[in-house]
Parts: structure tokens; sequence; C-alpha cells
């Protein structure tokens, strides 16, 4: 790339005078660049856009919304699906339509596994591929000024380091419940995923740099962190495992909830059931992807497991865990999928005690094991098994939401969500609202539930925890 450093690009605020004369505030404002982001996919993802957003930040620039007019636009794509790539492109055009002049870096999966693709699109100025992700600001063009490309400039290599990792800064979040990467890549090769194509072998976060991190999200007021990767439950460095690294988390003085990301079925031991049962700290809430509840297809998927396997663990992980909330991934419309086997995956879920499912539709990604595949299933077939999964998912949701109509539960509440109410979580993920003239974010309160819907629960604050006659379940 051969882009020069200029150490006047690093300045930021706090180099400044400690009180400005306004002349020179609005000179500062001036010639800082504008940077937006906007971020597809999942909440790995997020956490590295957040990454991402403090090192620009640091570096000078003033953050601005996605869809605002921006100098710089960060888009940090995903490809495992195609609308995703689509929508990567959209974006590209919605911005340069209000943007005409800003400098467009795209990052992510799609950037790995599609640059080719991405190298046709107009107004790209920069692709920087899975390797060279978290060090995207420095590639950039110094200056306040950044000249769009007449051919996109490119940051790419088939090889992704697979060693312990660190990350640079704190991710810049402002969600009350803030992401936090442990590990990345992913070695189990399903036959549908690019993933580990976009993002490489497995590989762990150095424990102390992830526990230098959440410090460091606690003291910008997060209460609640999640932790994120490919395959959290592969964590593994030589400080210790998964649940070593949580107890280490639970040391942090104001780090008040941990939660676990999308874990894999076969990636979860008895010490995590047994850690999640005991823990103050560590949310009774579990998300693991099912895909299909038919041997045949999860063989074609190359899961890791069979059916009875994944019904044994969810009913021995309900068992153990109070409370414990339970969502799971589903696909629908994999190659090879019949009634019969789309029926079984009905049946499995309508007998074990998930809280609710994301449903997915199977996504011909090119290059992968599935996409040689025949049997394609119709797609009026699999819109109509996706909407049976997803009314099998608001039935769930609500019998699992009822099960805690009159009772106290302990929420952490999020941003307003309209006029005169506050929305915000319980442990196991259940999703609270009050009426309250409060200000109510990031704090935590009991909440008695007096009726639910699909997809909300509704309540009223306690008066006091002394007022509630049972303690708060969750």
């Amino acid at each position: 790339m051969g882009y020069r450093h200029n150490e006047r690009a690093d300045r930021t605020v706090h180099d400044l005078p400690s009180r400005p004369w306004p002349s020179i505030i609005r000179a500062m404002n001036a010639v800082r660049p504008r940077a937006s982001f906007h971020t597809l996919g999942c909440r790995l993802n997020q956490a590295e856009t957040g990454m991402l957003a403090d090192q620009l930040r640091r570096k000078g620039y003033q953050l601005v919304d996605s869809g605002q007019p921006t100098d710089l636009l960060v888009i940090n794509t995903c490809s495992v699906t195609e609308q995703a790539e689509k929508e990567c492109r959209a974006i590209v055009r919605k911005t340069l339509q209000h943007s005409p002049n800003a400098f467009v870096a795209v990052t992510g999966c799609y950037a790995q596994t599609g640059m080719q693709s991405l190298q046709q699109v107009p107004g790209i100025d920069l692709i920087v591929g899975t390797q060279y992700k978290m060090a995207l600001p420095e590639h950039l063009p110094v200056g306040t000024v950044l000249p769009k490309e007449s051919t996109a400039l490119v940051l790419h290599t088939k090889h992704i380091d697979h060693e312990e990792f660190t990350l640079p800064g704190t991710g810049d979040c402002d969600l009350t419940r803030a992401p936090l990467k442990i590990q990345d890549g992913c070695n189990f090769m399903c036959s549908f995923c690019l993933i580990p194509f976009a993002r490489g072998r497995e590989r762990s976060r150095n424990v102390d740099d992830a526990i230098r991190e959440a410090i460091e999200l606690v003291q910008r007021g997060h209460r609640e962190v999640v932790l994120t990767g490919v395959n959290i439950g592969r964590h593994n460095s030589r400080h210790g495992d998964l649940v070593d690294l949580i107890q280490r988390l639970e040391q942090i003085d104001g780090l008040d909830r941990i939660r676990i990301s999308s874990i894999e079925p076969t990636t979860i031991s008895e010490r995590l059931l047994d850690h999640m049962a005991s823990s103050s700290k560590l949310c009774p809430f579990l998300h693991i992807p099912l895909q299909s509840g038919d041997d045949k297809i999860l063989q074609a998927m190359n899961r890791q497991y069979m059916a009875a396997e994944y019904r044994a663990l969810i009913e021995k992980a309900s068992s153990r865990i109070p409370h414990l909330g339970l969502g799971a991934d589903v696909m629908v419309g994999f190659p090879g999928e019949g009634s019969n086997e789309f029926d079984a995956t009905v049946r499995l879920i309508e007998e074990l005690p998930f809280s609710y499912l994301h449903v997915f539709t199977f996504s011909k990604r090119p290059g992968t094991a599935a996409a040689r595949l025949r049997q394609a299933v119709p797609s009026s077939i699999v819109k109509t098994r996706a909407t049976i999964l997803a009314k099998l998912s608001q039935a769930k949701r609500l019998a699992f939401y009822q099960r805690y109509l009159g009772r106290p539960v302990h929420v952490l509440f999020e941003k307003p969500d309209r006029a005169g109410f506050a929305t915000g979580r319980t442990g196991n993920f259940i999703k609270v609202e009050v009426p309250s003239s409060e200000d109510l974010w990031n704090s935590f309160r009991e909440v008695i539930i007096t009726g639910v819907m699909d997809g909300l629960a509704m309540g009223y604050l306690a008066p006091s925890p002394t007022s509630v006659r049972e303690r708060a379940l969750v």
C-alpha cells in the first residue's frame, strides 16, 4: 500500500490545551474527518466494528451515525448468506448518493471471500481482508481529506494467522451489553458454511488482553459483556479454557453480568454447565445451534452430533440450570430435506424446552461442499417451512415468558424504547417493558411480570427489594 505514517493524524482532543478557545474548537471540528460504520452479520462483527471505531476516534475522526453525510464509510461485511452480500453493495450505492466523495473501505468476511466481486463495485476505494482487518485504520490515507481511488486498493491474503491474538484498544459500543471478542476462526468445516474460509482456523484471544478490555468496558459504564467468537466453546489459551476465562471475568468489580453468545453443542462441557448453574454473574442462557433434527441432514451438513446427542445435551442443561433461557439456530431448505426430515426437526423442537428459535433458510455459498449437492428444495416449500418454524418459535417464547407471570425478575434496562416506557433484559434473555418516568438506562431493577405477548413481557417496577416476597428469580 505504501501510505506514510503521519503523527499528526494520531492527535486527539486530549493533546490540546485543557480549556481551548472557542475558535480552536471550531477549527478542530472543521478539520476532523467524519467516519461512519455499517455492520452486517453477527455479534462478532459488532465487536470488531467497535474496536475499529475506537481506533478511528483516537486518530482524530468524528464518528457519525450510519446513513449520515460522511468522509469515510467502513462496511464490516458478512458472507453467511447471499443477501448479506447484496446489502453490502446497496450500502455503497446509497452512501455515495449523499456523500459522493466519501472514501469507502470494505472489510469483514465478504472482503475475504468475495474480494474479486467487490473490486467490480463502483465507489469502493479499499478492500481489507481478514488478516489485515484490525489494522484497517493504519492503511487509510493520511490527512483530513481522503481522496477517492480510480480502482480499489486491496489488502488481502489467503493466509490467516492462527496463533493466540491480542486486540488494540477497547470496543466503542453504545449498547448496554458490550460484546467482548474472545475467539476467532473455526475448524469444524460444516458443509454449508464459508466461515472457515473467511476467518481461518480457530484461535483464542490472550486472556490478559481480554481482561484488560473488559475492565476498560466497565470503566466506560458497561455492566454486562457478551462473550463473542466464531466457536467460543473452543476458547483455549495458555491460561485455561472458557470457564477459566469466565472465572477471571467474574472477579472484575462492576461487571455484573457475563453472557455467552452462540456456542456449539459439542463444545459445552460438564464444567461449564456446573458453573452456569452456580454462578451469580454468568447468565443462565445458552444459544445452541441445532440446524436440523434429522440425522441424515445433520450428516450431510457435516455437523458434529446426531439428533439424540443434541436432545440429551438440552435435557441435561435444562435440568441442571434453573431458569435456563435456551435458543437455537435452525436451517430450512438444506438440499435433500424432504417432508420426513423436516417433520423430524419439528418434532424435536416441540419436545425440547426452547425459549426461542432463529430460523434461517439455506443459502448456496460458492466454495462450500453443500453447493455441490443436488436435491434442491423448491423456494415455495422453503418459505412454508420457515413460516411453520417461526410460528413454533413464537409459541415457545410465549410459553417460556408465561412461566414468570406474577413473579419477580431482575432486569438490566437499556435505552428507552418509547416515551413513558423502558425496556431491558433478564439474565435468561426475557425482554421486559415497564411504564416509568425514571431514566432507568443501564440500571438493574426488580420487576413483577404482569402480562406477556410474543417477544415481550410487561410488568411494573417493584417498590423496593424488601417488598418482594420472593427473591428475583433471574
